[in-house]
């Protein structure tokens, strides 16, 4: 036999921007996906910040004789509060925005792609 196979019927391949435009299952669970890896970044940095943010009061209330201390004259407390946490957020914002542009390139790497030929 050397005709072509009739039988077998290709099925068409769509994009994947197709599949979620039209918001079929593989499309939602691809938007999933990218919602889940966001959401995770986000709480993972919110859990950091907030043992941060109430865990130097703690810390000051635990020991008060760290609280004694003077750094230049300024207490200890107004030095950490006042001058070591403000950039410490600058970096934890520009780390955050760093990886969700990542995670958002990872998925736009991953639709952008051709589908493949070897697809029945």
């Amino acid at each position: 036999m050397t005709g072509p196979r009739t039988r077998a019927v290709r099925r068409p391949s769509y994009p994947v921007t197709r599949e979620i435009d039209e918001q079929t299952g593989l499309g939602e669970a691809y938007m999933r996906s990218l919602l889940r890896a966001q959401l995770r970044l986000a709480v993972g940095l919110c859990l950091v910040l907030a043992a941060v943010v109430i865990g130097l009061p703690l810390l000051f209330a635990v020991f008060p004789e760290v609280s004694e201390k003077a750094v230049l004259g300024i207490p200890l407390p107004w030095v950490v509060l006042g001058g070591l946490i403000y950039p410490w957020f600058v970096t934890c914002g520009w780390w955050y925005v760093r990886q969700a542009e990542r995670n958002e390139d990872d998925f736009a790497e991953l639709v952008d792609r051709p589908p493949s030929d070897d697809a029945p």
